[in-house]
């Protein structure tokens, strides 16, 4: 199989990134994704901190997933003295995973964090993800901290 086709996104992929991110975050609609992807890929920032979102596609240019990676002046279990690559955010199609497509997301998130002075990436998931886990630890993550966190209403 060739290598995946990554790019950085353009403006005009944020109707397709926002459907992406609707299926990987359901609690909220495509719509409501899109107004901060577009902010995201107008400013170049995720708050104050640079950020940008990678997005693999094939030979007609149709997106196959993204990766949304940001700057974060820490992370749990990374060098505090140094600013971290942190993916925000990571989606291939159910039907296109397998394929190498995470994975070379993944290749250019961290070339992009070592251009930003990042010497460590850092990334979550949810707990139950077992699919998510799986697909980090391939890729040479390690899980640094498990965590249950709670909020009460007042």
């Amino acid at each position: 199989m060739p290598n995946p086709t990554i790019r950085p996104a353009h403006l005009d992929d944020a109707n397709e990134i926002s459907k992406m991110c609707e299926l990987l975050w359901p609690d909220a609609p495509a719509d409501e994704h899109s107004k901060e992807i577009v902010q995201l890929l107008a400013s170049g920032h995720y708050g104050t901190l640079p950020a940008t979102i990678f997005v693999a596609h094939d030979e007609t240019d149709k997106l196959n997933g993204f990766l949304q990676i940001g700057l974060r002046s820490h992370a749990d279990g990374c060098d505090p003295a140094h600013p971290v690559g942190f993916i925000e955010g990571w989606f291939v199609y159910e039907a296109l995973r397998h394929r190498g497509i995470g994975r070379a997301l993944m290749h250019a998130a961290e070339q992009w964090a070592c251009a930003h002075g990042c010497i460590e990436m850092a990334s979550d998931t949810w707990i139950d993800h077992s699919l998510s886990q799986i697909a980090h630890r391939a890729l040479g993550f390690e899980i640094v901290d498990r965590c249950v966190h709670f909020r009460k209403h007042l």
